[in-house]
């Protein structure tokens, strides 16, 4: 390869590095044609274009694009998948890791998740979770049910609160209620009211007076 031809690919891989946040990094020691056709394709579908080159540039190209974390992966023969912007991580790192158990040669290495090193246990572990649909399907799950058991509760039936409502009635209804302070003037009144009235005159002195007038 000429010296203006590795300038070009060099400044290439520099612009994708810039603009890609997450990358994958292969050993593809041992692998066909076929078989690098056939994981380009898978990656394709996930949204990742896998390429190959060699270490020398890539170095160059990191440097270049400030990607310092990707340099302690390039030792041996390096292929890189670029995730797009739309891409899908788990099923980019799911077809590597069918590629790694079907070749029995393709070695993963790790990769690069917005500037972070992830180590190849970490990509396989990727590789294992289910599909990016149905973790956002189990994520929004998990958000809608508390709010459904929230409006349960909002639409149960008024008369639930009105028996709370009446229970809490008879409940103080029953407890001991504390004498009302009598005022002076009441204390009067009763006393007053509370004195015998006046004995009738006697019988016999009524008839004795009514002879004495006749």
């Amino acid at each position: 390869m000429k010296k203006e031809q590795k300038e070009k690919v060099v400044e290439e891989l520099a612009d994708r590095l810039k603009a890609a946040d997450t990358l994958l990094v292969a050993d593809y020691r041992g692998l066909t044609m076929p078989q690098i056709d056939a994981l380009r394709s898978r990656l394709l579908e996930s949204g990742a274009k896998f390429t190959v080159v060699k270490n020398t540039l890539t170095r160059r190209a990191a440097e270049a694009a400030g990607a310092d974390a990707l340099l302690t992966l390039l030792e041996g023969p390096t292929a890189i998948a670029f995730l797009e912007a739309d891409g899908d991580m788990l099923a980019a790192a799911k077809a590597l890791a069918d590629m790694a158990r079907e070749s029995r040669v393709l070695a993963i290495r790790g990769g690069v998740l917005e500037g972070r090193i992830v180590s190849a246990e970490e990509v396989e572990s990727l590789a294992t979770l289910p599909p990016l649909e149905i973790l956002r399907g189990q994520v929004l799950g998990a958000i809608v049910a508390p709010l459904t058991s929230f409006a349960g509760l909002v639409s149960a039936p008024l008369q639930n609160l009105y028996g709370l409502i009446e229970a809490r009635i008879e409940q103080l209804g029953g407890e001991s209620v504390a004498p009302e302070p009598v005022s002076d003037a009441e204390t009067v009144s009763d006393t007053e009211e509370s004195k015998p009235a006046s004995a009738p005159a006697d019988a016999s002195e009524e008839e004795t007076a009514t002879e004495e007038e006749s």
